[in-house]
């Protein structure tokens, strides 16, 4: 099985919750401004009691290309999220910055 290196209560708590997938285009010229954004937001969202994960991801090939993955304890601890200020704040100066916003919500099936 590809995930037997993982610890099952590890593999457990991965696959219990609500995935949030995000992809991000930035405009030209603006694909520093938009990780900057993303490096800010971290640290406060990990911070937040429904979230089990936030991480952000570039693109090696094409530098203006955003992937985040969000794993939240719940739905209701996606909501508590965009709720925030710090994710206010980082939407007010990140929809300004991308071509491309495509937020896809998932829930574990298996």
């Amino acid at each position: 099985m590809l995930t037997n290196w993982i610890p099952p209560d590890s593999l457990a708590a991965l696959n219990d919750g609500f995935v949030v997938a995000i992809m991000l285009e930035a405009k030209e010229g603006e694909a520093e401004a938009l990780a900057e954004i993303l490096r800010v937001l971290t640290e406060p969202t990990m911070a937040e009691p429904g979230v089990k994960l936030f991480l952000s991801y570039r693109s090696p090939t094409n530098r203006s290309l955003f992937f985040i993955f969000e794993l939240y304890a719940n739905e209701a601890g996606w909501a508590e999220h965009e709720a925030t200020d710090h994710f206010k704040a980082a939407i007010k100066e990140l929809i300004p910055r991308v071509t491309r916003r495509e937020r896809v919500p998932f829930v574990p099936f298996l």
